[in-house]
């Protein structure tokens, strides 16, 4: 992909990548070398450059620190068999931090500034992008405000990154989960549908009190009447009750949007899997559970891309999921989703961009 915008290029001087062990990758520890940086003043993107991934200087009166205005995205690249740099569906990405940004008050990053500052980023780290199996670049792209003024109102100034990491597997073994019926994740009219950093610090502490009692996530419930499953954690989640698939509407503002969720709805249609977009009452995914009707359940999203759930708990009660084989629809889905990303089969959805 060419690229068009003008950017200053200032590599480090010492690569990481010799001391970096691609065997024992820990997700989002492992930081490659260089970060693309563009900045917003008198109410334009520019000083686009790459420079060495290194610590930021914040004055303590920054805005993002006291007041949360930053939104953020996450993406992945992958290795080819023959050693192309192949991205999977970084346009929705750029779409999507737009919305996000819009509900904050921040300004949109045009799609040159995101296409053209990620492809020459990959181009000069393409070397992190692992080519083992499972292994993948998480690409993370954010804007914060960076005003220094102690006061409520949308910031002036912005500064807009994208760093990569190389990772393995986001979860090593099937999840177990809560469904929460006392806390709050999101409410329809607030930002439960954007990528903004807010959302993720408020369900911190419910989250940790599930993990105290032995829980990975939770299934988070709507926030009028705690009776319908939205999503979980850091996932949008699916259960397939019979033949059919079941997954939270996108449409009350309170659920993320997710890329993984829509590639994975949209390869359920093409194997002729019943799709319905429509909430599970907790009543129903309890009796699903009682019946053994609910078949599968698991969550979609970027870094976990498929994470099967073993375990439910619901109104004090655990419910054993069984192990899936290949025959699973969560198991051939997750391998079409790993074909296409790693350029095994053909794309026919123009889902990736090939460096």
């Amino acid at each position: 992909m060419n690229t068009t915008l003008t950017i200053a290029i200032n590599k480090t001087a010492k690569s990481k990548l010799q001391d970096t062990n691609f065997d024992d990758l820990k997700f989002g520890q492992t930081i490659s070398d260089h970060m693309f940086v563009a900045d917003y003043v008198n109410g334009a993107w520019g000083d686009f450059r790459i420079e060495p991934y290194a610590p930021l200087q914040l004055n303590p009166a920054n805005a993002t620190l006291h007041y949360g205005q930053s939104v953020f995205e996450g993406m992945k690249a992958y290795k080819n068999d023959a050693g192309e740099t192949l991205l999977f569906r970084a346009d929705a990405n750029q779409k999507r931090l737009n919305e996000s940004a819009k509900r904050m008050c921040i300004p949109e990053v045009p799609e040159e500034i995101f296409m053209d500052g990620l492809m020459k980023l990959l181009e000069i780290d393409s070397a992190w992008i692992p080519n083992k199996p499972g292994c993948s670049l998480y690409i993370r792209p954010f804007v914060f405000a960076t005003d220094d003024y102690l006061g409520i109102r949308p910031s002036e100034k912005y500064k807009f990154i994208i760093f990569t990491c190389p990772v393995g597997n986001y979860y090593s073994k099937p999840v177990s989960v809560k469904v929460e019926c006392k806390y709050t994740r999101a409410a329809e009219g607030g930002t439960g549908f954007a990528k903004a950093a807010g959302n993720y610090a408020g369900s911190l502490y419910p989250a940790l009190l599930a993990q105290k009692d032995g829980f990975d996530q939770l299934l988070w419930t709507d926030g009028k009447s705690h009776q319908h499953i939205e999503e979980s954690g850091t996932m949008n989640v699916m259960f397939m009750i019979n033949d059919t698939l079941i997954t939270a509407p996108t449409t009350t503002g309170t659920i993320l949007k997710g890329i993984t969720r829509d590639s994975v709805l949209t390869l359920a249609k093409e194997m002729g899997i019943k799709v319905e977009e429509r909430f599970l009452r907790v009543a129903e995914l309890e009796d699903a559970l009682r019946n053994n009707t609910l078949k599968e359940a698991f969550g979609t999203g970027t870094a976990a891309t498929i994470a099967h759930i073993a375990k439910i708990h619901v109104n004090g009660n655990d419910y054993i999921l069984p192990e899936k084989d290949d025959t699973a629809f969560s198991n051939r889905v997750l391998k079409t989703l790993d074909d296409i990303k790693y350029g095994k089969i053909a794309d026919t959805h123009g889902w990736i961009i090939k460096l």
